[in-house]
């Protein structure tokens, strides 16, 4: 078995972005359990439609989308909402190109830091996104509030019940995905799919399917 294939994405342009600072700690966690982790950085990626998407920024964010297994999406709480940052890098990757869906089935956690008190409008939009792409988004969450305070000089985070949050879903992230890496295509497979595809598989016979990979 190859090691989870983890994506991160993150959501500020900032010199010191503590949506990165985040996902560079939950990479760490994450790689100390065993993962292989990639990032895209978004600086250079044009907003949605302004270019074709041979642009060479989306092609590598797509690239990444393929090749990964899981991903987490961290963004900053901006005006009670994520970033325009985040939006556009889940904007350019697309829910299906041509037969390759390069969200479906793929685990997803969502994370999220704020400048004052504890929000979850960020977490919870990311929930919906991430619904909407046909991702598996893992049911812990973190959501740092006062980032500028949870963090060294040198990026690190401090240690805290914000990182010891963290690392309960890297933990639950690499579990799930691992669960689930083997079982994407059959649980992501759906009846009104197959009828475009000429299968008229009638409700008896699809029960028979389902109790047998029970």
């Amino acid at each position: 078995m190859h090691p989870p294939r983890i994506l991160f994405l993150y959501g500020s342009l900032r010199d010191r972005s503590y949506s990165r600072l985040l996902a560079e700690e939950a990479a760490r966690i994450i790689s100390s359990f065993g993962a292989e982790v990639k990032f895209f950085d978004p600086r250079d990626l044009p907003l949605h439609g302004s270019v074709p998407d041979t642009h060479p920024k989306v092609q590598e964010l797509r690239a990444l989308s393929e090749w990964s297994e899981g991903q987490v999406w961290s963004s900053p709480e901006m005006h009670g909402q994520i970033s325009g940052i985040i939006k556009t890098q889940i904007d350019w990757i697309p829910l299906e190109i041509g037969s390759v869906r390069p969200t479906q089935g793929r685990t997803l956690a969502v994370m999220q830091v704020s400048g004052g008190s504890q929000s979850f409008n960020a977490v919870n939009t990311l929930r919906i996104l991430g619904r909407w792409m046909r991702m598996f988004t893992i049911p812990n969450q973190s959501s740092v509030a006062k980032a500028y305070e949870e963090f060294n000089e040198d990026g690190t985070m401090r240690d805290s019940t914000y990182r010891d949050r963290v690392i309960d879903v890297m933990e639950e992230l690499y579990k799930f995905t691992i669960l689930l890496r083997d079982q994407s295509d059959y649980l992501t497979d759906r009846y009104s799919e197959r009828q475009k595809s000429g299968d008229r598989s009638d409700l008896v016979a699809i029960g028979k399917i389902l109790n047998d990979r029970a």
